[in-house]
C-alpha cells in the first residue's frame, strides 16, 4: 500500500526536476556568456596595456552588454562573470587616472567587487614595468601609489572568505605583487640617478679636459 506521503513526494520530485532542469540551463547559457565575459575583459586589460585606452572603452562596452545578458538568465552567484568586468573597468580607470566605477554603477555585488579591485591593482605592475623599459618613469610613481591605496583599502576589511569571496588571498597576493614592484621601481630609479650623475660628471670633466 503506499504510504500516506507517496503522492506528495511524487509532485516533489516532478516539480523539482522541472525547476533544476530551467536552473540548469540557464545556468549553461550563463557559462557560455560569462566566458564571452572573460575574454572582452582580458582583452581590454591588452588593450589598455597597449596605450589603446579608446578600442578598450569599445571593448568594455561589449563586455557590459554581455554582463547584463547573463545577467537577466542567472541571478545567483554571480562571482563568475562579474570580478574580471570589474578588474578590466578598474584597470582602465586607473590608468587614465579616472574615477574607477562604484559598485552600483556596475551593478555587481560586493565581494567580485572588491576582488575585481584587487586583480585590477596587480595589472598595473606589468603598466609600470612597460613604463620603466620605456624610460616613462613619471606615470610610475602615481600608479604605484594606487597600488597602496588599494592593498591598504583591503587589509582592512578582515572579514571571513566565506563573506568576501576570497578576498584575503587576492589582497595577500596583491601584496607580494606590490612588494616586487616597489622593489623593482626603486632599483629602476636609484639606476637611473646613478646613470645621470656618471653622464654629468663625465660631461664635467670633458669640458675641464
Amino acid at each position: 500500500m503506499p504510504s500516506t506521503h507517496q503522492k506528495q513526494l511524487e509532485n516533489l520530485g516532478e516539480s523539482a526536476r522541472k525547476e533544476l532542469d530551467i536552473k540548469h540551463a540557464a545556468r549553461e547559457q550563463a557559462y557560455q556568456l560569462s566566458r564571452t565575459t572573460i575574454r572582452g575583459a582580458a582583452n581590454t586589460i591588452r588593450a589598455i596595456h597597449r596605450h589603446e585606452l579608446e578600442q578598450a572603452r569599445t571593448l568594455l562596452n561589449g563586455v557590459a552588454a554581455s554582463v547584463e545578458e547573463t545577467r537577466h538568465l542567472l541571478t545567483y552567484h554571480p562571482d563568475l562573470y562579474h570580478k574580471e568586468y570589474v578588474e578590466a573597468n578598474a584597470t582602465l580607470a586607473f590608468v587614465a587616472g579616472e574615477p574607477v566605477p562604484t559598485q552600483q554603477q556596475l551593478t555587481v555585488e560586493l565581494p567580485p567587487y572588491l576582488n575585481g579591485i584587487a586583480e585590477a591593482a596587480s595589472e598595473l605592475r606589468r603598466y609600470i614595468l612597460d613604463a620603466l623599459r620605456s624610460n616613462n618613469s613619471a606615470t610610475c610613481e602615481p600608479l604605484m601609489e594606487t597600488m597602496d591605496e588599494v592593498y591598504s583599502l583591503l587589509v582592512s576589511l578582515d572579514f571571513p572568505e566565506a563573506i568576501t569571496g576570497g578576498l584575503r588571498r587576492t589582497t595577500d597576493a596583491l601584496r607580494g605583487v606590490l612588494e616586487r614592484t616597489r622593489g623593482d621601481l626603486t632599483l629602476a630609479l636609484r639606476q637611473r640617478s646613478l646613470e645621470q650623475q656618471i653622464a654629468a660628471l663625465e660631461k664635467s670633466q670633458s669640458s675641464q679636459s
